[in-house]
């Protein structure tokens, strides 16, 4: 009986007024209301010249191949270690990821290794921000712009983390957010394109409203609307964007709590982690990290699974992350292989996700801790 879950949905109390307003207003399917009101809040508290929501973080990233105009014959560059969601969005476009290793620090793309894997094919750089640490962004934007081509941002995990003090999200001309469950401001399911890149703007709209100038009728710019370029339906209903408005004016609250939940893990497993020859999560200087994850680096997979078995025992759920996209099945028809990344599937194989959630209390933490203490690699 799992008495400690890995992830527990957080509602700040006013989710379900703002629900009851969307319901009484004219309008409660996309763009309504509270989806602009959504807009304006990671507009003006990111500093960001446009955000859209969507339908999932997988929709925006979709939303970001249309805009890159990807094709078949196009190359992208992927890290190994993310979700199947970040190479599913260009291979639909019937482009080629092509797969790079991690850093052993903060398990973010390696950026020494982005250049030489660029061809004359590469279209778009696409990084994952991992557990809301950035990555070296000032080397992958210059390789980037020596190349011509695209940076897109997973920002699935960083919001209102920070590079060199600039939010991540806002350094590449295109960035994705997801506000599913697990993550720090959720509505269920959901996600956000930011655009860095005004002319992106119109397109943007267009393929979010099922390839229409619908978003122009609506402002009075034609007199009516019309198929104008590929598209899908990518808008939320703006009875998620309602309960998704509450997290997002709540962000200081729950990033506060999210923060000390992090370094009270940090604080009480040092002791553990150096006796057992375990890593615990490196933040580098140059970022200050938005509290999404907790993980712990085991020293090999047979004690990674031990401790997993060991946390049940207590009741306690702890998972593992990604597997290498390049060793899966359609990785290796991509071209992946064996020793391809080497630290993408060394970490995964050792990497456990601690229980971490808005509003975990710290009877619950102790509790994990305690565990976690009891336990001998």
């Amino acid at each position: 009986m799992i008495r400690i879950p890995f992830n527990r949905p957080f509602a700040t109390g006013d989710e379900l007024d703002y629900i009851r307003a969307a319901i009484a207003a004219p309008k409660f399917s996309g763009d309504g209301s509270s989806t602009a009101q959504c807009h304006a809040l990671l507009e003006q508290s990111l500093g960001v010249q446009k955000a859209l929501l969507t339908t999932s973080c997988t929709h925006a990233l979709e939303m970001s191949a249309l805009l890159l105009d990807i094709g078949p014959g196009d190359e992208v560059i992927v890290p190994s270690f993310t979700f199947p969601s970040a190479a599913n969005a260009f291979v639909l476009r019937g482009a080629r990821p092509v797969f790079v290793d991690i850093r052993a620090d903060t398990l973010n793309i390696d950026e020494s290794q982005i250049e030489r894997r660029i061809t004359a094919r590469t279209k778009a750089i696409f990084l994952v921000h991992y557990a809301g640490v950035g990555c070296e962004m000032d080397t992958i934007t210059s390789v980037a712009q020596r190349h011509g081509i695209a940076v897109v941002e997973d920002n699935a995990h960083g919001l209102y983390g920070r590079y060199r003090g600039r939010y991540l999200g806002t350094l590449g001309q295109l960035a994705t957010l997801s506000f599913h469950e697990t993550k720090n401001f959720t509505c269920g399911e959901g996600g956000a394109l930011l655009i860095n890149d005004a002319t992106f703007n119109q397109r943007a709209e267009i393929l979010r409203e099922k390839g229409t100038d619908r978003s122009r009728f609506f402002r009075g710019e034609v007199d009516k609307y019309t198929w104008v370029d590929v598209g899908s339906s990518y808008l939320p209903s703006d009875l998620l964007a309602a309960f998704l408005r509450a997290q997002l004016e709540h962000r200081d609250q729950i990033q506060s709590m999210r923060h000390q939940i992090w370094e009270v893990y940090a604080r009480e497993l040092a002791s553990w982690a150096e006796a057992n020859s375990v890593r615990l999560p490196i933040v580098t200087a140059e970022c200050e990290q938005s509290y999404h994850m907790f993980y712990v680096l085991m020293p090999s997979f047979e004690s990674r699974q031990a401790l997993i078995s060991h946390l049940a025992g207590f009741g306690i759920l702890a998972v593992f992350h990604y597997l290498p996209l390049h060793l899966s099945p359609m990785g290796l028809r991509f071209g992946g292989r064996q020793s391809d990344c080497l630290v993408t599937e060394d970490l995964a194989d050792r990497l456990l996700r601690l229980p971490f959630f808005t509003g975990m209390s710290s009877s619950e933490q102790s509790q994990v801790i305690e565990a976690v203490g009891g336990f001998r690699c």
